[in-house]
């Protein structure tokens, strides 16, 4: 019986372990409200100066890194405000930021993503938006960019500044 239970987990964990494998070689990339693991597309490695490629994007993904060493992925929007990138994060059923979200939490934790956006990687660090000014500013690019969103109310809405690099 013990050996029964021995070969069944040696193959429960090489199952585990192989699927791993193969979800790292396709990506399993999010999909609207659904999160995923790791992203694929090119590597762009050189420094962007200007974003305002994005704004023929609806929404973009962000990868993010966990405490267990397995990306974490999401779909979110994003904005340009004074030439920088910025990403959104809304609680529509409120929560406290950044309890409610799990790449919320990532990003505090550990600041640095991969964004995809069309088929292009990005590897970047990230700094939430703390200064008011900066955040309501943020907000009403947003807005001009999403003219049909409904916000959650500014207080539940929070964004993220894409730094240089």
């Amino acid at each position: 019986m013990k050996r029964l239970f021995i070969v069944g987990g040696s193959l429960l964990l090489l199952c585990l372990v192989l699927g791993l494998i193969t979800l790292r070689i396709i990506g399993f990339e999010p999909r609207d409200r659904s999160a995923g693991f790791w992203l694929k597309g090119e590597l762009v490695t050189t420094p962007v100066t200007d974003w305002s490629f994005t704004d023929q994007f609806e929404e973009i993904n962000v990868e993010t890194r966990t405490w267990y060493f397995i990306p974490h992925s999401v779909t979110t929007y994003c904005a340009i405000y004074n030439g920088q990138l910025y990403l959104f994060s809304a609680y529509y059923q409120g929560g406290e930021f950044p309890l409610g979200r799990l790449w919320n939490q990532n990003v505090l934790r550990d600041p640095r993503v991969r964004l995809k956006i069309g088929n292009q990687l990005f590897d970047r660090t990230v700094s939430v938006v703390t200064d008011p000014a900066e955040r309501e500013a943020v907000l009403q690019s947003f807005i001009q960019k999403y003219t049909e969103w409904r916000s959650p109310g500014s207080a539940n809405v929070h964004s993220f500044r894409v730094l240089p690099g």
